[in-house]
């Protein structure tokens, strides 16, 4: 060997490992919530799958921290004939992941799934009079009446999310899952390396042209200054914890209560509030069926809770992380209100329980409460709820699965013992009950899981002139009296109003609060 090939071959060597911390560097490993055991975002409320969703598609208009639609893929819209005509103009350059453009009836096929799966989609059906491909950049709504919260309807951070697909993958009926994972955001989905129940990949779009404005939430230029994100299934938090101290992953979406001191004291390692909007815990019933389509079976739950209980088991002893919340909109939002809320700011009431539940009908059957071992937060409650019931009187039959089973047997309308469900848990974010927007545990349509399939004409009427409502007193009217409606018929019991916590490496930089973990804007040191 001469000389120059033994100074190429150090070199080499020293450059081996520089290149690797490079690699490194621009990878970032994620633990996030739960499993990513899907990836179609209009067929699932999940929220772990709306956060894979927000790397891999785009929006047309996306809310920053002001819950103020700013334009996302759209470059603007003209509005005309008094609100009820909308055109839609789509900036130029915009490409799908297998590097087609974008076009208008991209768009239009996208916004015809969404509408009937989501909450506000559904309301814009109600009132559309026609949906039109003008050219490949520009489409019009035309409507019946105005629809004032159409922008929001197109950029909420809720699920079900309007996210844009190829026409082809969105004309997928909406029943069934999506099988092309083509997105139009910063992000492609290895589809290829995904292994659900242990891991997904995302890797960086060079084609992705993000807008000029600082990234805030949904609005702004999601740049991604990071090449791979790796998501890691971790169902065990001690296991979790203690990758993230020996910089095994860098970022824990939502470590549990217990371990945070321990996080803190970790040198390399920060902790901090995830999203100040915090979460909201649901505690629905099944109403399609008896015994819950009785109010008075629900209203004894109402007598009973005590959102104390239910805190305690989700987030420990520190009440710093939580509030009681007897209201259905979240503490702190603007339009937060107490408003008919006596039921639940009364002590608990056991005899006034049981006598609901003897005017009921309640026949004794066993009733099904689905836990998901994997999933604290609705493990936690379901263990409240089951002790709750036999207190009350009831028979429980507390059913232990994973998260992936519980959102498949509680999304079921077969009777209980038919692999249905009577009770449930889960929990929304409190960006969700901010405002009846995204509010789908508010509505009163017969047609939402979240909520056991309420049904209230009440509910309904209210929230229909909140959307109505082109003032904020306006706006504040409809809420109060929509609260005392959701009241009276106990769509469903808020268990209360609690923080997460996020946990990341110190070389990680630019970790945003918000409602969704925010990877545009995310950096990772060597």
């Amino acid at each position: 060997m001469n000389r120059r090939q033994i100074l190429g071959s150090a070199a080499a060597l020293l450059a081996a490992p520089s290149l690797a911390q490079a690699q490194a560097s621009r990878t970032l490993r994620f633990v996030p919530q739960a499993d990513l055991s899907g990836m179609d975002p209009i067929i699932t409320t999940r929220q772990v799958v709306r956060n894979g969703a927000f790397l891999v598609w785009d929006t047309l208009y996306g809310v920053g921290a002001d819950f103020e639609p700013r334009p996302q893929m759209c470059e603007g819209h003209l509005v005309e004939d008094d609100g009820k005509s909308w055109t839609f103009t789509l900036r130029q350059g915009l490409k799908f992941h297998d590097n087609e453009p974008v076009r208008a009836i991209d768009c239009v096929a996208s916004i015809n799934r969404w509408m009937g799966a989501d909450v506000m989609g559904r309301r814009l059906a109600a009132v559309l009079a026609a949906i039109e491909v003008l050219d490949d950049r520009r489409f019009r709504l035309r409507l019946n009446r105005p629809f004032p919260k159409l922008l929001l309807a197109f950029g909420k951070v809720t699920t079900n999310t309007l996210f844009i697909m190829p026409e082809r993958i969105a004309r997928t009926d909406r029943s069934r899952n999506i099988t092309e994972y083509v997105g139009s955001g910063p992000m492609v989905f290895r589809r290829d390396e995904w292994v659900p129940g242990a891991s997904a990949a995302f890797e960086r779009f060079q084609g992705y042209v993000p807008r000029d404005e600082p990234a805030d939430w949904m609005a702004g230029g999601k740049r991604m200054l990071l090449d791979r994100v790796e998501w890691v299934t971790m169902p065990d938090a001690s296991t979790a914890a203690a990758a993230l101290r020996r910089g095994e992953i860098d970022w824990w979406e939502q470590p549990i209560p217990d371990l945070a001191a321990s996080l803190r004291a970790a040198r390399d390692v920060l902790i901090d509030i995830a999203d100040p909007l915090g979460n909201v815990a649901v505690l629905r019933f099944n109403q399609t069926f008896a015994p819950f389509t009785d109010v008075r079976l629900r209203r004894a739950f109402q007598a009973a809770v005590k959102q104390e209980d239910y805190m305690g088991a989700v987030v420990g002893g520190d009440p710093a992380l939580w509030k009681p919340m007897p209201s259905f909109f979240t503490p702190g939002a603007p339009l937060y209100t107490e408003a008919g809320s006596e039921p639940l700011l009364r002590p608990r009431d056991m005899n006034l329980a049981k006598r609901l539940i003897a005017e009921s009908g309640y026949n004794g059957e066993a009733l099904v409460l689905p836990s998901a071992n994997d999933m604290p937060v609705v493990k936690a409650q379901a263990e409240i709820t089951a002790d709750l019931m036999q207190q009350m009187g009831l028979k429980v039959d507390l059913l232990a699965m994973d998260w992936g089973a519980h959102s498949t047997r509680t999304a079921s309308k077969q009777p209980a013992h038919s692999g249905g469900w009577h009770v449930s848990h889960t929990w929304v974010a409190g960006a969700e009950c901010a405002s009846p927007a995204g509010h789908k545990s508010l509505d009163g349509s017969g047609e939402t899981l979240t909520n056991g399939w309420a049904r209230s004409a009440a509910v309904q009427t209210q929230i229909d002139a909140w959307f109505d409502a082109t003032t904020a007193p306006a706006e504040r009217v409809a809420v109060d009296a929509a609260n005392r409606a959701a009241m009276e018929s106990v769509m469903f019991i808020p268990a209360g109003f609690f923080l997460n916590y996020t946990a990341w490496r110190r070389n990680v930089t630019g970790i945003a609060k918000s409602p969704f973990p925010c990877f545009w804007g995310v950096g990772k040191a060597r």
